[in-house]
Parts: C-alpha cells; sequence; structure tokens
C-alpha cells in the first residue's frame, strides 16, 4: 500500500489540547524488499565510528533495522499539508513532533497512516541545588597538577585510570544541555585542545551550540559548566576527568522558555549523538512533571524509550537522578525519566567526604530497580565559569556529579572498547564504594571507583587506608575471609577475583598474585 492511500483520511479521533504534539505513525513508507535497501542504504553511508561501536558491544538484533530508516517523506508532508508545521522527526520513535492548532491536530488524528497523536512532554533542566559561585584559589588534591579537580576526580580514583594512559582518547562523548562556552582558556590547550566533531542547536535548527546573537545571557551557563568537568586541560588550574575524549554538542534546552525542556529536542538529539559515533552520552535533563512515578517502569517514557534504543548499539548513557531530595522510606522515590531507563547509569550526589546530598533524589523505579546506582561529587563541584574566558567556578546538584561519572565511564571504555552497556554497568556497580546496595535507594552502589571497575580482582589495598599491601591488608583479607569484613573493604569482599565464588583457594591465590605485583591472574 502507498503512502497516499496510507495518509487517506479515515475517521477522526480526539485532538490533543494545548503545546507541540507527537505525530506516532503506524508504519515506514517501505516495505519487503524496498525496505531493504532502505536498510542497507542508512547502513551504507553510516558514521564508520558508529557502526563500529555497534558491531563491537550493540545487543540490538540486527545491527541496523527498520528503526534505522527515516520517517516517511510522503506522510510527513501528508501531516505538513493540515497546515501544522514539523520540528523534530525520530526515526527510532517513527514520529514527528509538530505545532498545530486544535483544527490541525484533528486532521492529523484523521489520517490514515496516523497511529496516535500524544502532547510533547515538558520537564526542567536540573537546576544548580545551590548558586554557582566564582570559585578561588585552587584546592589542591592528590597531585597538584589536577588543581581545582583534584579532590573529585580522587574521589572517583580516576587519576589512576590516567595514570594508565586512559583520558578518554578515542572516545566520543555527548552532552545534551543548554549551550556551550568554547573559547574559555582551559580548552585552548596545545597539547589536549577540546575536540568538537558534531554539534547542533535544536531548538533553533543551526549547527551552533555556542553564544549566538540574540541567545538569553544565561543560555550558554548550564552546558559549560558541565563540559568544564570533563574536557578541561589546565594542569594546576583544572582538569577534566576525560580530557583525552572528543565531543558531540547538543543544545536541547530554552532556558528563556516557560518549560525549557522538551522531550522532542531530547530524543532528536540522542539519535544526532548516536548517529555521529557518540560512545558516552551525559545528560542533566529530567521529565516529571508531566509524568508519574507509576511511569517510571524503564518503558515508558519517550526519552527512556530513546535512550533503550541507544544503549542497545553499545552507547553508554549516563544521566541525573535529580535534585529533588530523598527521604527514608523505601516505597517511595522522585525520578524523573530518563533516570528510569533499563539499561542509562543513574547518577547521585555526594559531598567531598562521600555522605549523600540532601538534595539528591532517590528510587526506586516504578518496577523496584535500584535507583540512583553511582554517585560522585556534586557539592561544589569545580568547574569553570561560564561569564568569561579566565573564571572558575563552584556548583552543586547531581547536574554536576553526573559529567564525572560520563568521565569515568568514558575512560573506562577507552581501556574496555568491547564492554557493553550492561557490562559496563555491572563492572562498576560491583566496584563502587558500599558493600551492598541500599535498601533505602539513596545512594544505590555508592561512589564510583574507576579504576577498581578495570579489573576483576580486587587491590592489594585491601582495607582501603591508602597503603598498598600491607601486613594490614592481609589480616583484613582474612578476616574477610572469615565473615568479617571491614566496612570500607574491597567492595567483593572474599570473593576477591570477582568470580561469582565466594572465599575459595582461587580467592586467596588470586589476592597474593596481586599483591606480589602480579596482576589478577
Amino acid at each position: 500500500m502507498g503512502v497516499v492511500a496510507l495518509c487517506a483520511p479515515a475517521m477522526a479521533q480526539q485532538g490533543s489540547a494545548g503545546g507541540r504534539v507527537w505525530v506516532f505513525f503506524a508504519a515506514k513508507g517501505e516495505a519487503g524488499a524496498a525496505m531493504q535497501d532502505a536498510i542497507a542504504a542508512v547502513e551504507q553511508g553510516y558514521d564508520a565510528h558508529a557502526r563500529q561501536r555497534r558491531a563491537l558491544r550493540g545487543s540490538a538484533v540486527s545491527l541496523f533495522d527498520e528503526s534505522d530508516v527515516a520517517v516517511s517523506a510522503g506522510m510527513v508532508d501528508a501531516v505538513r499539508a493540515t497546515g501544522a508545521r514539523v520540528h523534530v522527526e525520530s526515526r527510532w520513535l517513527n514520529a514527528v513532533s509538530v505545532e498545530a492548532s486544535a483544527a490541525e491536530r484533528a486532521a492529523i488524528a484523521a489520517l490514515g497512516c496516523v497511529r496516535a497523536v500524544e502532547p510533547v512532554r515538558a520537564g526542567r533542566r536540573l537546576g544548580d541545588a545551590d548558586t554557582v559561585v566564582a570559585s578561588g584559589a585552587p584546592g589542591y588534591g592528590q597531585r597538584e597538577s589536577y588543581g581545582r579537580s583534584g579532590p573529585q576526580l580522587a574521589q572517583m580514583n580516576l587519576p589512576a585510570m590516567h595514570d594508565q594512559g586512559f583520558t578518554g582518547a578515542g572516545v566520543r562523548i555527548a552532552i545534551l544541555d543548554t549551550g556551550f562556552r568554547r573559547d574559555h582558556a582551559v580548552f585552548g590547550s596545545s597539547v589536549h585542545p577540546l575536540v568538537v566533531i558534531a554539534e547542533r542547536d535544536f531548538i533553533n535548527s543551526d549547527d551552533n551550540t555556542g553564544i549566538e546573537a540574540g541567545d538569553d545571557e544565561g543560555q550558554h551557563a548550564h552546558g559549560t559548566l558541565i563540559l568544564g568537568t570533563l574536557a578541561s586541560y589546565s594542569p594546576g588550574q583544572l582538569v577534566g576527568g576525560a580530557f583525552g575524549a572528543s565531543f558531540i554538542l547538543c543544545k536541547t534546552e530554552d532556558v528563556t522558555s516557560e518549560t525549557p525542556i522538551e522531550e522532542d529536542n531530547y530524543v532528536a538529539a540522542l539519535e544526532f549523538a548516536e548517529m555521529h559515533g557518540a560512545d558516552v552520552c551525559t545528560s542533566s535533563l529530567s521529565y516529571s512533571d508531566w509524568y508519574t512515578q507509576g511511569d517510571m517502569d524503564g518503558l515508558t517514557a519517550v526519552t527512556t524509550i530513546a535512550v533503550n534504543i541507544a544503549a542497545s548499539h553499545g552507547v553508554h548513557c549516563c544521566t541525573a537522578a535529580g535534585n529533588a531530595g530523598h527521604d527514608e522510606d523505601p516505597m517511595t522515590s522522585h525520578l524523573g525519566a530518563p533516570a528510569d531507563g533499563l539499561a542509562i547509569i543513574t547518577c547521585g550526589a555526594v559531598d567531598e567526604n562521600g555522605v549523600i546530598a540532601g538534595f539528591s533524589s532517590d528510587g526506586p523505579t516504578a518496577d523496584g530497580r535500584i535507583k540512583p546506582e553511582v554517585l560522585a561529587l556534586g557539592v561544589r563541584t569545580q568547574t569553570i565559569g561560564y561569564w568569561d574566558t579566565e573564571g572558575f567556578a563552584a556548583a552543586s546538584g547531581t547536574s554536576l556529579s553526573t559529567p564525572l561519572v560520563a568521565a569515568a565511564v568514558a575512560c573506562i571504555t577507552q581501556a574496555r572498547p568491547d564492554w557493553t552497556p550492561a557490562q559496563m554497568r555491572a563492572a562498576i556497580f560491583a566496584r563502587s564504594s558500599d558493600l551492598s546496595p541500599d535498601p533505602l535507594f539513596i545512594r544505590g552502589y555508592g561512589v564510583l571507583n574507576a579504576a577498581a571497575a578495570i579489573d576483576p580482582c580486587g587491590t592489594a589495598d585491601f582495607n582501603r587506608d591508602g597503603d598498598v599491601g600491607t601486613d594490614a591488608d592481609i589480616e583484613a583479607f582474612f578476616a574477610c575471609l572469615g565473615g568479617n569484613c571491614c566496612g570500607s573493604c574491597d567492595v567483593n569482599g572474599a570473593d576477591f577475583n570477582g568470580d561469582g565464588d565466594v572465599g575459595t583457594d582461587a580467592d586467596i591465590e588470586a589476592f597474593f598474585q596481586v599483591l606480589s605485583g602480579g596482576g589478577c591472574p
């Protein structure tokens, strides 16, 4: 059946009231051999890095399928013929979002090719939990070369990854946010300059995510804070967690709008990022005002569905849990989509001592899964200022802990490029700071430990006191074998080699091999 027949008027359905709407089509325009030809054409023209990523760690049944084919141009034209203005086309959802009057929506709903017409939900950027303030003298961490960012990276054991050469080199990180200042001094290093391989402004439909004429003065602020935690490289001042990575920048939020985040921009940006080879995607956005906690089941919200598809193509997705706070009732939650995603890494926030931040949102999901899952510094996180080209800032919120987690995931991806999103999640959860997941769904698995995540065995600093391979480590290990594990001991405990068999001869052999410097057997 042709497109014209598919789009012939049908019995009118109830139109949506107010706002932008999604138009979901019943099928793609092509079928049979034509569809197979269309899929083959998409694959042939796809970004080589994206094809390689899909082949390496994708979990979809086919490398490319019908969901990769563009929405039928004929069906989109039929929607336009009603007078509606198309904003976003989503191949993954087989849908378009449109601005339309009530009469136009009714006409769209009457088209035979249309499956459903639903409102585009809007949400909120996860605004800073505390006011962004200028940062003064550097607060040096373990090494002066990291400057202000030393403590927040050391808390995740990320400098140990950098020492091994894992800085995110060869990895592409997508950021979905408000816009980005790229003329800051920390991005101009001759050794590690900021590298942007693709960008798209989904608000103004252009290819500039920087400061544009007519932008609100705060349009680029939040995105710049996020980019600074990831990509900065100014030794002694500020070093980002994944300074060796390349970036895909997506401007998705209009800060002047009453409802600044619209999920169609998010979906379009995620498809754009995946198509341009994103290995990691980070976002600090939340859609909750138009969804209920009952919808947070990992399968319902449009943004959550899009994240699930991206993960099936091998993209490691990170998102903020939110700044709605938490309680000690495990039956209540304060999540927003896509933090409920099945394969997304949902990030909460702690202070410099590893204590959960009061604003950090809790889970569980509607179907009882642990959220948030990992934690990073989200209280006075150090980054760059957005007001000039030299300043530095301290900001708080799960918005800031999330790109730190994404930086660690990028470095782990460089070290373990074949890990699927499921394998990445399992590794970092098993190696995070807490011995068991939080039954109150506030801390998840604890603070991420990047260097430990890439090694299936534990560390020779078994008791995690900073002294490696001492008698105290041996005593703590054997005490753990006897069922008396210390609270700060290696997260795998008596299952030292992480093979699922607890306290075996293999664990003892692995411990002493690591202790002697031989590495994990």
